[in-house]
């Protein structure tokens, strides 16, 4: 089994993000339409501009918000948004998003089109059809891999010329562009077809090579668009690669891989370079082999990167202190800059996680070997010796390479068990000498945790177990156990120091960091805490103690899961960067990733960095290192990005393979997300999650009342709120898309007498339509009974 990581460091370290819709051709642009009327509160066209081109890209949500407006005025704005673009001064960027017409970002996603007359490639915004074409620039010096070529989808950052003109600089190659599509073979007819996976996708392509007709039902493919014209049915394909089968039990991961385009396998030089690697020596490095180290990781955990050791600190200067030690493995030691192991680690940027598997970064003769902290055997560490106060605060650190030898392996259960007074036979003998000292010397850290009150969100996680024959076989919670609160902060104290190091010797780093949330962001939060008559002071700063006293103040009362998901969702997401913010989340001012160099490429920097900065040895930061600095920050967090959103793509299709056979079941679960269209429910047995369609919720109209997060009824009142508790029936499940589908068995809450009247989300009153029943009822029908706005040829209608 691969590893199964529980989190080293706070949740707001990794916050999950998937990527952003791509956009569609325009067309022919419609004629202009009349300026819309002005009402009370909207900006007028000049106003609304400036702010577009201020937020650079934003939508009309966020416009609403921005500018308070409501019912009447939102239908207005939207009407001004559609003249804006008919005009020309204001172009789509996705399904939803608006920026100035030919306005570029800092940093985008782009599409390789086409040379110009010089030979130079030009490049596209993936999701902006009026952007305009922008020419790649040359490679720079010390820059390796193959040239992007037509047809590939790059990472770029935009930069303005002394001429004026705009060129596009070279972040990351992420592959081939969006025209490629992974789907499952359907055979009917004589046709043969490739149904997406992807279920946010609407075409099946239609294959036409002579070789598709040799292809099996059910087979998984990978297969391109072409650039064919056709009028109506699907478009037409060419057969890339047959990558499996999708009844095959790992295919869930292999999907996963393949849809999010993970980088796979290793270079031969990368490999070659691995194989070559010797066992450390003393050799520059001080003698750690006598402190008694041990790691302490999940069960299953196949490489080990952290080992930690306490003890009570003898100076009389420091009564009741504390000396903690983290050692972390010597990943520089072994991956070089410039370095063919180098090239691929930037790739990659991340080791990426599936219940059945792992893309590691580095080949795993280094990641579960000489990089691994394996207990009872030698290993090159960069340690940190950490001196704490009574108080939890730190007073001192002081970094050192060095060769250790860990005492113990344990797994966070062993640990936990043997300081609640019941070891086994391996902790029995260390109990005393190394585990409680531990412990004790983490009672004093929490006190300067408690004191900093980084946020206390609650969240939690599930274990996926596979059996050997790649199913799954249960689904588990995962125990929130002290051992990895432990482990969590002193993880975050080795960060800090190594941030704390770097920025004191001015040398180069990448920072992690966390904004504070937006004001928009927060004004949703007061608008929905006073739906429940929660007071939050109108204007008052958002920091991480008054979250803490509004999370605690709720947490025993019926709202407590509502309460915490929305403040979940009020906080902005945490990403790498070498300009420093601090991290709200931590509530810390200087904060890096330090702590895993095996698994992520932003330590490996900081190590390299450490290196540099105290002298201790010839393989710290390159020239290129400090050179690309910022492009490596922008490059791996896209790559974190994208690591996370195919780990959560395989855990859905996992349970959705897991729960397939209990079609019409019930189960209970809470709504985790309301939309116009539905509610999302999150199951209490599995922490599965999928939806009940708007349809499904009785004979009623229900309103989207975004400011209270719930679906009301428009005659009775009835409500379905976040947070609700519920029961469903499970009646589909699509092992693979990963798409679970609800019907709603439990009553919707009764109407709240004292709710002000909702404010109105995408579907309005204006859509009512005579006839009786409820729910979403689908397309308006034109004379021939045909929906309006829809060609022939294409279904109308929300997907799932």
């Amino acid at each position: 089994m691969p590893k199964t990581r529980a989190p080293k460091g706070s949740r707001f370290q990794n916050n999950p993000a998937g990527q952003p819709p791509h956009g569609k051709p325009a067309g022919d642009k419609p004629a202009p339409k009349a300026a819309p009327r002005q009402t009370k509160g909207v900006p007028d066209r000049e106003t609304l501009l400036k702010y577009i081109r201020d937020s650079g890209e934003t939508d009309k949500a966020a416009i609403a918000k921005a500018f308070a407006l409501k019912g009447e005025e939102r239908r207005a704005l939207r009407q001004m948004l559609q003249a804006m673009e008919a005009e020309g001064a204001l172009g789509r960027r996705g399904r939803r998003g608006f920026a100035e017409a030919g306005a570029l970002p800092e940093v985008g996603v782009v599409d390789v089109i086409e040379r110009d007359p010089d030979g130079e490639l030009l490049v596209r915004l993936t999701k902006g059809d009026d952007a305009p074409l922008v020419t790649l620039a040359p490679a720079r010096s010390g820059d390796t891999g193959p040239a992007p070529g037509i047809g590939d989808r790059l990472l770029v950052r935009f930069a303005k010329l002394e001429n004026g003109q705009t060129e596009a600089r070279l972040i990351k190659a992420l592959g081939a562009g969006g025209q490629r599509v992974l789907g499952v073979i359907r055979k009917a007819r004589r046709e043969v077809r490739v149904e997406p996976v992807d279920r946010r996708s609407k075409d099946s392509l239609l294959l036409t090579d002579p070789r598709a007709q040799e292809l099996r039902d059910g087979d998984l493919v990978l297969a391109q668009a072409t650039t064919a014209e056709t009028r109506f049915g699907p478009k037409r394909g060419k057969l890339l690669e047959v990558i499996g089968r999708e009844d095959e039990p790992r295919a869930a991961s292999l999907i996963a891989i393949h849809a999010h385009g993970i980088p796979t396998g290793f270079s031969p030089a990368a490999e070659a370079e691995a194989a070559q690697a010797q066992p450390p020596t003393l050799a520059g490095r001080e003698d750690l082999r006598d402190v008694p180290f041990i790691t302490i990781d999940p069960a299953d955990a196949r490489d080990h990167d952290d080992a930690v050791y306490a003890q009570a600190d003898d100076d009389p200067q420091n009564p009741g202190g504390w000396i903690v030690w983290v050692a972390i493995a010597d990943v520089a030691a072994y991956v070089r800059p410039n370095s063919a192991l180098d090239e691929t680690a930037r790739e990659k940027a991340n080791s990426v996680y599936f219940p059945d598997r792992v893309e590691p970064m580095l080949p795993e003769v280094l990641s579960n070997g000489l990089c691994s902290l394996r207990e009872g055997e030698n290993r090159a560490c960069l340690a940190v010796r950490m001196v704490f106060g009574a108080d939890g605060r730190k007073r001192s650190h002081r970094f050192v390479r060095g060769l250790m030898r860990s005492a113990a392996k344990l797994s966070y259960e062993q640990a936990q068990a043997a300081a609640d007074g019941t070891p086994d036979d391996k902790t029995g003998p260390i109990a005393k000498s190394i585990i409680q000292p531990l412990y004790a010397a983490y009672a004093v850290l929490k006190k300067g945790r408690n004191a900093r009150s980084p946020l206390a969100i609650e969240s939690a996680e599930r274990r996926i177990v596979i059996n050997r024959e790649g199913e799954v076989a249960s689904i588990t919670p995962r125990a929130a156990l002290e051992a990895h609160k432990l482990i969590e902060e002193m993880m975050i104290q080795a960060n800090v120091s190594a941030a704390e190091t770097l920025e004191a010797k001015k040398i180069p780093l990448i920072y992690r960091i966390h904004d504070t949330p937006s004001q928009e962001k927060v004004q949703a939060l007061v608008d929905f805490l006073q739906t429940l008559d929660i007071a939050w002071s109108k204007g008052e700063a958002p920091r991480t103690d008054r979250f803490n006293k509004l999370l605690e103040e709720t947490r025993e009362g019926p709202n407590a899961d509502i309460v915490n998901e929305v403040v979940l969702r009020t906080q902005m997401q945490a990403i790498y960067s070498t300009e420093n913010i601090g991290h709200f989340g931590l509530n810390l001012a200087k904060y890096a990733h330090f702590t895993s160099p095996i698994r992520r490429y932003a330590d490996l920097i900081v190590h390299r960095g450490l290196i540099t900065a105290l002298g201790l040895g010839a393989d710290g930061l390159s020239e290129r290192d400090i050179q690309k600095m910022k492009d490596t920050a922008e490059s791996i967090t896209f790559a974190e990005r994208r690591a996370m959103a195919a780990e959560r793509d395989a855990t859905d299709r996992y349970v959705a393979a897991f729960l397939s056979d209990r079609v019409g079941a019930e189960f209970d679960g809470r709504i985790t997300g309301v939309t116009r269209f539905g509610l999302f429910v999150r199951l209490n047995e599995t922490g599965a999650d999928g939806l009940v369609p708007v349809s499904k919720l009785g004979g009623e109209y229900f309103v989207h009342d975004d400011r209270a997060h719930a679906l009301v009824g428009d005659r009775t009142g009835a409500r379905w709120p976040l947070g609700m508790p519920v029961t469903v029936k499970l009646v589909e499940a699509t092992p693979i898309t990963g798409g679970l589908l609800f019907e709603m068995v439990s009553e919707p809450a009764a109407a709240d007498p004292n709710a002000p009247k909702p404010r109105l989300g995408m579907r309005d009153r204006n859509d009512r339509r005579p006839g009786g029943g409820g729910g979403f009822r689908g397309p308006q029908r034109g004379p021939q009974g045909r929906p309006k706005n829809i060609r022939n040829g294409k279904k109308g209608g929300p997907r799932r």
